[in-house]
């Protein structure tokens, strides 16, 4: 099957060409196992031959940890034993090779792998993917939606039903009733079948933050020159989006790009220990632009928060997002989370926003399956999965046929001093919206004409989505 897709490389230079996406990503022989009981402080393992890259993604995958090597360190792991000790079963696990574990304040420990030193374990190792199940309905909740006109007060209705608002759209006349407990929920499912005010009602489902970015060394950020340059009047102007996590402050030559953040999850005071999704998101974006442009832009990036503090957010506080994204002049979106979970009530909302014209940017899913991530799968919706260095599909990276294109798996970005990696698919959907923004910004075009540029600079093949 046949894919589009683009590579794009750091300093402006694009690549572009076609790749065939045929082979499922390498899986695990079934003997070669790895089990980590973190509560016990105790490892199995049976390992037959692997290399010790893959080795340590899957003790990253494994433990949680931030796993860092010294770069051109090779060995070749061949272990079986079982009830090790952490320290133990590393030293078995990875021979005369040196490392330490460090405990991190509010953050994951951090694994260094090293011959010379631990100051040359510069080479951020990516947490191989452990396939999950799509989410269960929050069990309590449903999505009401009355029908434009009528005259049924959702307080009424929610009084009535026993329920409590905690979640408002009323430019889409939806709310999100909480009940006592399922049985409650499914009670008032079923008394709403039959309302004639009430024009669907639907599940909301979790869908977990993407991880953040990782501190890395002997690696800088490229360096963004942007200039604001003004609409020239024929369009409106050209604003992503951004559904994500907080976002944070950035410099001053930098915030003139990024619009204050607004957020569907109530006020939340972004962290300063460490940078953000949304942050590394947009930096990336902004990268992104600065290449189609050099870096003169009046392209602008409407950042909205739906997870707050939280770890999760539920895909009606997405849906509120990305309306609450339009409302406030976006008309590209950049969507770099996702869930296996497919709600209707999501699907149905950037439907109606893709209708308006609003090119629609969703990360395919880090894990090396065919299996749909939402909201990427949805028709209208620009499905992005991740390349690696050498162009090809990366090996953790999402290889369905909802997919539309490939970009760049990983983004250096810099915040407070330090320089971090941001990978995955999120970072590929990033690239993708600020290049359609940017082709679109140099072409004096309108922001519903992004895509269309974006796919004749690529010469893409026809989507695979109905």
């Amino acid at each position: 099957m046949a894919m589009k897709m683009t590579c794009h490389r750091w300093l402006g230079v694009v690549c572009l060409w076609f790749l065939l996406l045929f082979a499922a990503a390498p899986r695990l022989a079934v003997a070669d196992t790895l089990v980590w009981h973190k509560e016990k402080d105790r490892v199995d393992a049976d390992i037959q031959n692997w290399d010790l890259v893959k080795l340590l993604e899957n003790v990253a995958g494994t433990t949680g940890w931030h796993v860092f090597l010294e770069p051109d360190t090779a060995h070749k792991v061949s272990a079986k034993f079982n009830n090790l000790s952490t320290g133990e079963a590393l030293r078995s696990l990875l021979g005369d090779l040196n490392f330490v574990v460090v405990p991190q304040t509010n953050a994951a420990s951090r694994l260094y792998v090293f011959r010379t030193s631990r100051q040359n374990a510069s080479r951020a190792i990516r947490a191989v993917a452990r396939a999950s199940a799509p989410a269960k309905p929050i069990p309590n909740e449903l999505i009401v939606t009355l029908k434009p006109g009528s005259k049924t007060k959702i307080e009424d209705l929610a009084r009535m039903l026993g329920a409590k608002i905690i979640g408002r759209m009323e430019g889409q006349n939806a709310y999100r009733l909480q009940f006592d407990d399922a049985a409650a929920a499914e009670a008032a499912r079923e008394q709403l079948a039959d309302n004639p005010d009430v024009q669907s009602v639907d599940f909301n489902y979790p869908v977990s933050a993407p991880p953040q970015a990782t501190v890395v060394t002997g690696a800088s950020a490229p360096e963004l020159q942007l200039k604001p340059k003004p609409s020239d009047g024929s369009c409106q102007p050209l604003v992503i989006g951004m559904i994500d996590t907080t976002v944070q402050q950035t410099s001053p030559s930098l915030a003139r790009f990024i619009k204050p953040s607004l957020s569907v999850v109530g006020k939340v005071v972004p962290p300063t220990a460490h940078m953000t999704h949304a942050t590394a998101m947009a930096e990336t974006i902004l990268q992104s632009i600065q290449a189609k442009t050099g870096g003169n832009t009046s392209v602008t990036i409407q950042p909205v928060d739906v997870f707050g503090n939280n770890e999760t957010t539920t895909t009606f506080d997405v849906a509120n997002g990305a309306v609450t994204a339009v409302n406030n002049g976006a008309n590209i979106l950049n969507m770099s989370l996702g869930s296996g979970s497919d709600s209707k009530f999501l699907e149905n909302t950037l439907s109606q926003i893709s209708a308006q014209g609003i090119p629609i940017y969703a990360a395919a899913g880090n894990e090396p399956v065919t299996t749909p991530t939402y909201p990427a799968a949805y028709p209208g919706v620009v499905a992005v999965t991740a390349s690696d260095r050498s162009g090809k599909i990366a090996d953790y990276a999402n290889h369905g046929n909802f997919i539309d294109m490939i970009a760049p798996g990983d983004s250096i970005v810099s915040f407070n001093g330090q320089n971090y990696l941001v990978e995955g698919t999120s970072t590929s959907t990033a690239f993708a919206s600020g290049m359609a923004a940017g082709l679109a910004d140099s072409a004096g075009a309108c922001a519903d004409r992004a895509q269309a540029l974006l796919q004749s600079s690529l010469k893409p093949m026809a989507s695979t989505k109905q």
